[in-house]
């Protein structure tokens, strides 16, 4: 499959080429990021998820000039991440995962130090600050000290600060890991009102399923590769199956049977807790439930039936849900980290 997405006439936002991280050596070698290649176009909202240690992070921090990158090139906004360091770093705005304001200063005071690093002009930034602030919903409360504010309004002016210095790339590494879910969707909704009203490219990582959605596009990584890349729709209609995920008695003796008598390949997949389920793609899923009841011959206690989702999409290219990816993954050693 071709990562590729470069468009005739229209410069990438982000272009990576054979990009490698590793860190260490011999034995205590990782590869967090294996040789993708990637095109973001000017002006989308671009999703990169896959589980916890994907190689996400890494490459976020490559992209920023904030990690050297082992192999390969890559360019933002036009200059190389590697030889133009100074001039990358003007044009992109960046928020951690973890929060960087200083919680002793006001709102206004945190945006006001951030202007004067990036150069803001005088003239320019009473106006700036009054429309990211308000883009966020953070108007009435600048002159509030930050360490008063909730995760969620922390994360809504750190947003703010990437955006006040006017950057033509967005770099967003899980804004919203750590936030509750009623929280995590105003954040997307003030990610949408963002990109109506500023000329910007936003590239954001995270891990859950749900925010991929509102992304023009995505990749999906795994292991430090991209397995799938394309619109959300697209990469659910490409698998084009329903999803049925039985719990049996027996879950072994099931996914041979799927396979002996149906030519079914099934696997099993973790549910909630320790409880498990056997999961399969099959065209027509309602109309196939009461033939796998009369001849599956292990007995069910219970089945559902969804249409795609993008843990499907995830599911079909590596073969396990993100879910049982974390699960599975490796903790990365404090060398690697720092």
């Amino acid at each position: 499959m071709s990562n590729s997405v470069r468009e005739s006439g229209t410069p990438a936002a982000i272009s990576i080429r054979g990009l490698t991280k590793t860190f260490g050596k011999g034995s205590h070698l990782v590869e967090a990021v294996r040789g993708i290649d990637l095109d973001v176009r000017t002006g989308e909202t671009f999703g990169f998820l896959g589980p916890n240690g994907a190689g996400k992070s890494t490459t976020i921090k490559m992209l920023c000039t904030l990690a050297d990158p082992t192999g390969g090139e890559a360019t933002v906004a036009g200059h190389d991440v590697i030889r133009e360091r100074d001039e990358v770093r003007r044009h992109i705005g960046l928020v951690f995962q973890e929060t960087t304001l200083d919680t002793y200063l006001t709102a206004e005071q945190n945006l006001r130090f951030h202007a004067e690093l990036y150069g803001v002009p005088r003239p320019e930034l009473g106006p700036r600050l009054d429309e990211v602030l308000s883009m966020v919903g953070l108007n009435d409360r600048r002159d509030d000290l930050v360490q008063t504010f909730s995760g969620g309004m922390k994360r809504r002016l750190e947003i703010a600060r990437g955006l006040l210095h006017s950057p033509r790339v967005l770099f967003l590494d899980e804004p919203t890991i750590g936030l509750d879910p009623q929280t995590r969707a105003s954040i997307w909704e003030y990610l949408g009102e963002l990109h109506r009203r500023e000329d910007i490219t936003v590239f954001v990582t995270t891990h859950y399923m749900d925010e991929a959605e509102h992304c023009d596009r995505m990749a999906i990584m795994d292991e430090g590769r991209i397995v799938a890349l394309d619109t959300p729709e697209a990469l659910k209609a490409a698998i084009g199956e329903d999803r049925v995920k039985i719990q049996t008695d027996d879950d072994d003796a099931a996914i041979k049977r799927l396979a002996d008598r149906f030519d079914i390949e099934a696997t099993t997949v973790g549910v909630d807790g320790n409880t498990s389920a056997v999961s399969f793609g099959v065209a027509g899923g309602e109309q196939f439930v009461p033939r796998l009841f009369d001849e599956l011959g292990v007995p069910i206690r219970s089945v559902t039936v969804t249409r795609p989702s993008l843990d499907d999409v995830f599911l079909a290219y590596t073969g396990r849900t993100i879910r049982d990816a974390e699960a599975a993954a490796r903790p990365v050693p404090p060398w690697a980290r720092r």
